[in-house]
């Protein structure tokens, strides 16, 4: 971050354009938002804090530093583990700007606990054992073919991963055959059931590679890949196999013992299949070069479009209404500390009058002294209330500011927010939206997933 703001102190030095401290966040608060895309953090919850609101704001540590994230209500409510201070977590966030504080932040939009449970020890120690065999060793892997006649994929007929690789296949080389093994991939079952159709598959010898995969999921859910007798099964298979199982960062026994490891299943299919490009004639390969040409260029305005859209999120009243909700529930914070402290000092004081009552002796003394106690008592349960009512009403008054800016308001008068449901983004225009299309209307309460049947100017 220091990088990016001395280069942009000094273009702006040069053009001697004078900054106000509110410009300044402004500005760093729309370089992180667009400059560091979603990224996973691991660490140790500290200094956790519940306001009313909902929202959820604590600080993430390791041994040499830490940092403030915040995780709004609509995000809090649907993680799976309930932080608390010392517990080690993971979360994805974005970076951001707090432009009040001048502190830069997480923006958490999910999290989920870390740390080597039962599965993870049982992972490494099979992981070692199997190693220490041999079946992970590159001397035993298979080369690939370089054009296979037929590819054989063992994984579930239902699941998106078949489809994935299908679409990939479908896509560098719709030519060649392909063969499905089903198999369950989770559950208990699920083990016996992959290694049985892995030697099914080496017996019968009907293609040229073999693919493995599923999509991504937790440790559980990927957990029939870690089984003995699948590495097994795996390993005694003489025909090349690729795995393709979870997500990147996801590994499993059966990625360690396959021929080959690809990071997703489409990159397996990527893997396995050959490019048709390759096939074509000289003048396919001058329109191929056309159409790279045409894809930088395509993506150089899909790059400038994409900068254009987050400058306009990052300048939607949204932003404001949370930056807003998070002041508000400082505010909120500050008010019962001061309420604690003001009735703390008024309780020493009527502490104070109560000690000396009883020092004086007369009884004259003591009853002037019970009524200006008593007096004392009506000032400060007046004064209270008073402050407690003008709390209450600078509360309600920027709870109806909040409301006066919330797009929720809009939603509530009977407008509708409609968008793409293939990649999210709004429409704005009848020529946004395709015949046959199915987009989604987010209404007030709800959404409504629609197909565009008549466009009207």
């Amino acid at each position: 971050m220091q990088q990016i703001l001395q280069g942009y102190d000094v273009i702006h030095t040069q053009q001697r354009d004078i900054y106000t401290i509110s410009r300044l966040n402004h500005e760093v608060h729309g370089i992180l938002e667009t400059s560091f895309p979603l990224i996973w953090v691991e660490g140790e919850i500290s200094n956790i804090a519940r306001p009313s609101s909902g929202h959820l704001y604590f600080s993430l540590k390791d041994e040499n530093a830490q940092v403030r994230c915040a995780m709004f209500r609509a995000r809090n409510k649907t993680t799976r583990c309930n932080p608390d201070n010392g517990m080690q977590v993971v979360v994805r966030a974005r970076v951001s700007l707090y432009e009040p504080r001048g502190d830069y932040q997480l923006i958490v939009e999910q999290m989920e606990e870390s740390g080597n449970g039962a599965l993870q020890r049982a992972f490494e120690l099979l992981k070692q054992r199997l190693s220490t065999e041999g079946l992970f060793d590159p001397a035993h892997k298979t080369p690939l073919p370089s054009v296979p006649r037929q590819i054989g994929i063992i994984t579930s007929p239902t699941g998106a991963a078949i489809r994935d690789i299908l679409h990939v296949l479908k896509r560098r080389f719709p030519a060649l055959p392909v063969l499905i093994y089903p198999i369950p991939v989770q559950g208990t079952d699920a083990a016996p059931e992959i290694a049985r159709m892995i030697r099914l598959a080496a017996r019968r010898d009907e293609c040229d590679v073999l693919i493995i995969a599923r999509g991504g999921g937790s440790l559980e859910d990927l957990w029939a890949f870690n089984d003995e007798q699948v590495a097994r099964a795996i390993f005694e298979c003489p025909i090349p196999m690729v795995s393709g199982i979870g997500h990147e960062i996801d590994f499993t026994i059966a990625d360690f013992t396959a021929d080959v490891r690809a990071p997703t299943p489409s990159a397996a299919a990527e893997l396995v299949s050959p490019d048709m490009s390759d096939w074509l004639s000289s003048l396919e390969q001058k329109h191929k070069r056309l159409v790279s040409h045409l894809n930088i260029l395509l993506n150089q305005k899909k790059q400038h479009l994409v900068w254009l859209l987050k400058r306009i999120q990052h300048q939607h009243p949204g932003q404001r209404i949370l930056q807003r909700s998070q002041r508000l529930d400082e505010l909120e914070q500050r008010l019962h500390r001061g309420i604690r402290s003001l009735l703390r000092n008024k309780h020493a004081g009527v502490g104070e009058v109560s000690a000396h009552l009883l020092r004086a002796t007369p009884q004259h003394r003591i009853e002037r002294l019970q009524s200006q106690r008593q007096h004392l008592t009506h000032r400060l349960m007046t004064s209270f209330k008073y402050l407690l009512d003008n709390r209450r009403q600078q509360l309600t008054a920027l709870g109806r500011t909040l409301d006066s800016v919330s797009p929720l308001a809009t939603l509530g008068r009977g407008y509708a927010i409609v968008r793409h449901v293939s990649d999210g983004r709004v429409i704005r225009s009848y020529k946004d939206a395709a015949l046959g299309e199915e987009v989604e209307a987010r209404l007030a309460t709800g959404s409504l997933i629609c197909n565009v049947k008549d466009k009207k100017p």
